[in-house]
């Protein structure tokens, strides 16, 4: 049984740690934005919602130590890939804990734990026991990962994936992404210049000016997730994807009500 209308909201790794010092969290902008879920939730107790977060300073810097991304073999590579693995989880447990202590039925599906792919794509992953807590009113929360590989070994699984392939089993009606950015920059060197509304029409005329992130990220920038939602609402056009500022107070309970600002990414 999928739950219907489930919103997705993704919670930037540049949002929800300082990514210029490496295994270094933001509590306090993770303890706002679990009060700002709170309260959208008392307004909304029934509304599907699965969260995701990147690993941010964590799991990036050290993915790209290691470049536990391109798959490997040896003792080396798999230390490394144990490495990213503490270092996902720690982020994890410290958002996981924090939301907890707002009161939030969170719980964790960390893609190590389930997911397998073949050359970097995925093959399993029983989705049952997330399908039944957000039946059961939970909310899942899945992060940015290590995943075994059938064929090179290891690699990365961002949440952008996660939320790919998620989409073609649970169907949400909605994905927000908050960052830091307040959307998609029409010019890097005017970050309050974002576009309103980004569709595959329009996409290649803008393409050059969509600049990647300028710090460690091993699974792309703001470009590859443009791209990525793109090609999701190309395949379900109802689909509504956001992109928008975490860090302003009430963004992310406003985004969860239905406000639009940012960047939209439609047909």
């Amino acid at each position: 049984m999928n739950p219907s209308g489930v919103t997705f909201l993704k919670l930037g790794g540049s949002l929800i740690t300082d990514k210029s010092q490496p295994l270094t969290a933001n509590p306090e902008i993770i303890r706002q934005i679990a009060h700002e879920i709170t309260a959208f939730r008392h307004l909304h107790p029934k509304t599907p919602l699965l969260i995701g977060h990147g690993s941010g300073s964590f799991g990036h810097a050290v993915a790209s130590q290691y470049q536990t991304q391109k798959g490997g073999a040896g003792g080396t590579y798999w230390n490394g890939f144990a490495a990213v693995w503490r270092a996902a989880r720690e982020l994890n447990q410290i958002l996981i804990e924090i939301f907890h202590q707002a009161g939030l039925p969170v719980i964790s599906f960390p893609p190590s734990a389930g997911v397998i792919s073949r050359d970097k794509d995925l093959i399993s992953w029983d989705l049952k026991p997330m399908e039944l807590a957000l039946s059961n009113n939970l909310i899942p929360v899945v992060q940015g990962d290590v995943i075994f590989d059938s064929i090179i070994g290891g690699t990365i699984f961002s949440t952008e994936k996660i939320f790919k392939y998620l989409c073609g089993q649970l169907r949400p009606k909605r994905i927000l992404l908050a960052g830091l950015e307040e959307g998609v920059y029409s010019d890097p060197q005017v970050p309050k210049n974002v576009y309103p509304k980004i569709t595959p029409s329009i996409f290649e005329d803008i393409r050059f000016a969509i600049s990647g992130s300028q710090t460690a990220d091993v699974t792309g920038g703001m470009l590859s997730k443009v791209e990525m939602m793109l090609t999701l609402v190309e395949k379900n056009p109802e689909l509504k994807v956001q992109i928008f500022s975490g860090l302003k107070p009430g963004n992310i309970k406003k985004a969860l009500g239905g406000e639009t600002f940012g960047t939209s990414i439609g047909i």
